[in-house]
């Protein structure tokens, strides 16, 4: 699989920095969290008109917002024809766009999108992706992501506070992409900290940082979270590009 960061920004985008938003690739394309600022990223690396589903991992505004531009793209812009989009969200996702867009806007959002509800456990394949999802503890409803194609697996975490069922959700991971939204302890995101002990605990390959706390440097989360994992840890940045894929080497954990 090829993940494709191409935003990792909390609460607003900067000009060098969209909100949260990932593409996945393996035959199939996914776009992960559609906050603002990504659907210009998005085309850097292909059409909106060739993406094979959207997975959105809860309402807020900036994991959402570019699937409204998505909507006039694909609804009035040149760009091809093609079949209703799979958009993989919370179960009031549909009618939170109609509010923005109009009552009378409900028929074009139904030609372009076709909502499914993370409310339901049954998973979803998509191409070659197996598409897994666990409800997190945040301040809406919200969901992880579990990701499986050529023998390698991904979890994102979205938004979410520290449980034993994301821990359980993850185990075995090659890649945890973790959200550090907290920079101490809020009931509603992960610390760098809760970001490493997650990957400790879920035995995983390799930790990626995004979507980190205002006002946390990079440089800072890295550390903090390797205080808790002693894998490889690294931090996301809009145009990275990361093979998923096992790790060759063991990879010890750091008591903590």
């Amino acid at each position: 699989m090829r993940l494709t960061i191409l935003g990792t920004a909390s609460h607003y985008p900067t000009p060098a920095t969209p909100c949260s938003g990932y593409l996945l690739e393996h035959g199939a394309a996914v776009w992960i969290d559609a906050g603002p600022g990504t659907l210009t990223e998005l085309q850097r690396h292909r059409s909106p008109a060739s993406l094979d589903a959207v997975w959105v991992s809860h309402a807020h505004a900036d994991h959402t917002a570019d699937l409204l531009p998505l909507f006039y793209a694909l609804a009035f812009g040149d760009l091809p024809a093609r079949p209703p989009l799979p958009v993989l969200g919370p179960p009031d996702l549909r009618s939170r766009l109609v509010g923005f867009l109009g009552a009378r806007a409900a028929g074009d959002l139904d030609r372009v999108f076709a909502f499914e509800s993370l409310a339901d456990p049954r998973g979803r394949r998509v191409g070659d992706l197996d598409l897994a999802w666990e409800a997190v503890e945040h301040d809406v409803p919200a969901w992880a992501l579990r990701a499986r194609a050529g023998g390698a697996s991904l979890l994102f975490t979205g938004d979410a506070a520290p449980s034993p069922g994301l821990t359980a959700f993850a185990d075995g991971s090659d890649l945890v992409l973790a959200e550090a939204g907290a920079d101490r302890p809020d009931g509603s995101h992960l610390t760098p900290e809760d970001a490493g002990a997650l990957a400790a605990d879920a035995r995983a390959g390799r930790l990626l940082l995004t979507h980190l706390a205002l006002g946390l440097h990079p440089t800072e989360a890295v550390e903090r979270a390797s205080t808790r994992f002693g894998g490889p840890v690294a931090a996301a940045r809009p145009g990275d590009v990361v093979s998923v894929g096992p790790v060759s080497v063991a990879v010890p954990t750091v008591e903590g």
